[in-house]
């Protein structure tokens, strides 16, 4: 595989949780002056679930915490991730050198939490997510290794230093 290809598929995984949360922080900036708590007790019936089970009672009495304020709080942290997430795909996608540290580095951020919470209780989903980090962050410390070792001598696709064409900057 390529590290265009590679780079261009950490880049679709990383713009796609961006949109995800910036759907969800749209969502939450629409339920400000509305009945959070009902609104979540309509959701989980709609995805025929039990309001009565664990989960789906999890989620409705977390609901009935959050007032407006709360909401926009979220709604604005959801915004702020949505943008730095969709900014690093960006980044990625036009192979830009920053974007691949930035990669890196925030993802390794993650990976201490994760071996925490995987060291509470092993579940295969916490043991997904502790996976699929290690081979991003991984795969994108290869790709800075390569570049610093000569294999693209630093340049970008254009020529230039991060991606900018020669001459333009």
């Amino acid at each position: 595989m390529s590290s265009r290809f590679g780079l261009k598929v950490v880049a679709a995984l990383e713009g796609a949780k961006g949109a995800v949360v910036l759907v969800a922080g749209v969502g939450l900036f629409r339920l400000v002056h509305h009945d959070v708590q009902a609104a979540a007790d309509q959701f989980v019936r709609h995805m025929h679930l039990n309001p009565a089970s664990h989960y789906p009672r999890v989620f409705i009495d977390a609901a009935s915490t959050l007032d407006d304020s709360r909401l926009r709080l979220l709604a604005v942290g959801a915004l702020v991730y949505a943008i730095v997430r969709l900014a690093e795909a960006y980044g990625l996608w036009t192979d830009r050198r920053w974007a691949e540290w930035f990669g890196a580095l925030s993802g390794a951020i993650y990976v201490p939490f994760e071996i925490y919470k995987l060291s509470q209780r092993l579940t295969w989903t916490r043991f997904g997510f502790l996976a699929g980090n290690a081979v991003i962050v991984g795969y994108l410390a290869w790709v800075l290794a390569r570049r610093q070792a000569g294999g693209r001598g630093g340049a970008g696709p254009e020529g230039g230093p991060g991606g900018m064409p020669a001459g333009s900057g």
